[in-house]
């Protein structure tokens, strides 16, 4: 499945995506974004999200990095 793809369904169907989905494809889009300043923050935010014990406090801190997909769909 494309990348763009797996995106639309993450951004459609939110609830129901595992944090290590969402993660998983965080990290694909990570390297896309011109900023390196971008890709660090993206990347202690990934960090964060792993260490946190409870699926809630991790669900919540990915719905927060939502627009960065909607960010690549438009080509960054």
């Amino acid at each position: 499945m494309a990348l763009e793809e797996e995106i639309k369904i993450i951004l459609n169907n939110f609830e129901n995506t595992s944090t290590e989905k969402f993660l998983g494809v965080l990290n694909q889009i990570k390297p896309h974004f011109k900023n390196e300043i971008i890709s660090d923050y993206l990347q202690g935010k990934i960090q964060n999200i792993e260490d946190s014990a409870e699926e809630f406090e991790k669900k919540k801190q990915c719905k927060a990095l939502l627009p960065y997909f909607d960010w690549y769909l438009q080509g960054l």
